[in-house]
């Protein structure tokens, strides 16, 4: 690889490394699982960066990647990828910002996210996101109705768990 397209793909993925770092903390439980998975995204990423055409965002490229690698560790085990319980996790939530209601919101949005399958977790956090559903549909590799009669049976799910 040249060395101007080492430079360009180093800039793209620290421009969209938290991208990556969202999709690790859906698929593992602790820090170390996390840098492991991020390593290995970075490398499937470093792999497939010459045959990107451009016809996409990097960003939708990359949730693309990295949403197909954590979901291909995640299926075969081939490694301790599993989810952790958030209720003894606390949120980085600077002081002057801190509010117990929000966190507790957050602890118990993330449980009722736990309980979706992979497809479902990717769906959801790409939503959260604000992705529209085009770019949703192109990550996923779903069409777009698909997209939309998903996400709004994910709704109804974690309605149910959130409001039991």
């Amino acid at each position: 690889m040249s060395e101007n397209l080492e430079h360009l793909f180093v800039k793209q993925l620290k421009d969209n490394q938290n991208i990556v770092h969202k999709i690790c903390r859906l698929y593992t439980n602790n820090e170390d699982a996390h840098k492991d998975l991020f390593q290995e995204i970075t490398i499937q990423l470093w792999k497939a960066f010459p045959k990107f055409r451009g016809e996409s965002k990097f960003s939708t490229w990359a949730y693309r990647v990295a949403l197909n690698t954590a979901i291909t560790l995640y299926r075969k085990n081939t490694r301790s990828i599993t989810t952790v319980n958030y209720e003894n996790v606390s949120f980085s939530i600077s002081q002057e910002d801190y509010n117990p209601e929000e966190e507790e919101q957050l602890k118990l949005m993330y449980q009722a996210v736990q309980g979706l399958n992979d497809i479902e977790k990717a769906l959801i956090f790409m939503y959260l996101e604000d992705k529209d559903y085009t770019e949703i549909s192109e990550t996923l590799g779903i069409s777009e109705v698909n997209a939309r009669v998903k996400m709004n049976r994910i709704k109804g799910k974690l309605k149910k768990i959130l409001n039991p």
